[in-house]
């Protein structure tokens, strides 16, 4: 006999997304028995807080939560030439990790059949009529669980094989300053002016609530992140000589690591275990953006799990949009293309709320063909070409990302 009907590993946004839609049955169902096991609350398994972007309609089911919202959005190129756009009717949102999760703990707390645990899974396995969960409790005492169904949220130990793959890795800091220097209705989504690595590109990111306070933050794409050191004098440098901000104080800071490779993340990996989250590939390759996409995968689920089908996590990305990720990353990597060059290029050529929706990959093919048109065609071309020779090689766990970015990543990029 099962323990719960539903086990989720993994408490970060894709586990808690998935049980709050479980929960939200249509009418004439119910939410299932779910164990929620969740690592335990002190310990290096448990992901620190973190910031999640995203952009919506302007009425979404968490703006009660949102720590800022921005209607206008900014791109700097290296010579400091601004394009400014509205994504209307999208807005670009922020929420914090720790409000997203009190405010779905409060309504998993009114569902008598949730259960959440604290405990290090070590192990899943298929076993006769659905699978089992191994791992050791808070208290130490061992844990044996089964379920229908498990959906495992868990960071893997070793990337999947992939011809590209570079790392998205940020420091920000959460600044107050002496005077009003921030326009709060406009978010610097992409500040190009900091100085570019020899493969990959950096920028910094202004996200203001008041024109007093800020999330600024450093980011790269590259194969290999940096001390803390180096963020830290990249964001000093930023407010100094950049923002013109001389005196300020650091609040909170966040610092991680995302995932940017066309690996391929299986998302069935037994007869009744399944993958969710980054792990399960729903981190946007191109761009790191994966909020956004496991609530939508999250809704999937729910949705045939409702209505009697197998709840297998549907496909996070369409094969188009993955193929013109590879193209990208590949051309990124190579230093075919100039990143700031590349992704100004197209925030000034294309409508906001176009592009926006593109990085979501809900776009039709003819859009995505003149947003191509809009890139550095030959070298996208010489990339297309090159692909399909080259191998995938196995991942290096000393660049694999330190948690899990569904749960644990800071927001979103580009982000």
């Amino acid at each position: 006999m099962n323990d719960a009907e539903i086990a989720i590993v993994g408490a970060g946004a894709a586990g808690l997304s998935l049980a709050y839609q479980l929960c939200a049955a249509p009418p004439g169902r119910t939410c299932p028995s779910i164990a929620l096991i969740d690592a335990a609350p002190e310990g290096p398994a448990r992901p620190p807080e973190r910031t999640w972007c995203f952009w919506e309609a302007h009425d979404g089911e968490f703006d009660t939560a949102l720590s800022g919202a921005w209607d206008t959005l900014r791109v700097r190129a290296p010579d400091g030439t601004a394009v400014v756009g509205s994504p209307a009717p999208l807005r670009y949102k922020m929420l914090r990790s720790s409000a997203f999760e009190e405010l779905v703990t409060a309504r998993l707390d009114r569902e008598p059949r949730v259960r959440r645990l604290a405990a290090e899974v070590k192990g899943v396995r298929d076993v006769p009529g659905g699978a089992e969960v191994r791992g050791v409790t808070a208290q130490g005492n061992p844990l044996t669980m089964r379920a229908r169904w498990v959906f495992d949220s868990r960071p893997l130990r070793t990337p999947p094989p992939a011809r590209t793959a570079l790392l998205q890795h940020f420091r920000g800091w959460f600044v107050r300053t002496d005077r009003p220097v921030f326009e709060p209705r406009l978010a610097d989504l992409m500040d190009f002016r900091t100085p570019q690595p020899a493969h990959g590109l950096s920028f910094a990111y202004v996200l203001p609530t008041t024109p007093y306070d800020a999330l600024v933050e450093y980011t790269e794409f590259s194969r290999a992140v940096l001390d803390e050191h180096a963020y830290d004098e990249a964001l000093r440098s930023h407010l100094t000589h950049r923002l013109g901000v001389s005196r300020f104080e650091v609040g909170r800071v966040e610092q991680g690591v995302i995932p940017m490779t066309d690996a391929r993340f299986p998302r069935r990996v037994g007869r009744s275990v399944f993958r969710i989250g980054t792990a399960g590939g729903a981190t946007r390759p191109s761009t790191g953006y994966t909020f956004a996409t496991v609530r939508r995968q999250a809704r999937a689920i729910a949705s045939a799990y409702h209505r009697g089908r197998t709840p297998v996590p549907p496909p996070p990305h369409a094969r188009r949009a993955l193929a013109m990720d590879a193209v990208m990353l590949r051309a990124l990597d190579s230093g075919r293309v100039d990143g700031a060059a590349f992704f100004t290029g197209l925030f000034r050529t294309v409508p906001t709320e176009r592009l926006l929706r593109f990085l979501d990959g809900r776009t039709r093919w003819d859009e995505d063909f003149r947003i191509g048109l809009r890139t550095p065609v030959r070298p996208m071309l010489r990339t297309v070409a090159e692909l399909p020779w080259l191998p995938r090689l196995p991942g290096d766990t000393t660049t694999t990302p330190p948690g899990d970015p569904t749960g644990n990543e800071r927001k979103e990029t580009p982000r």
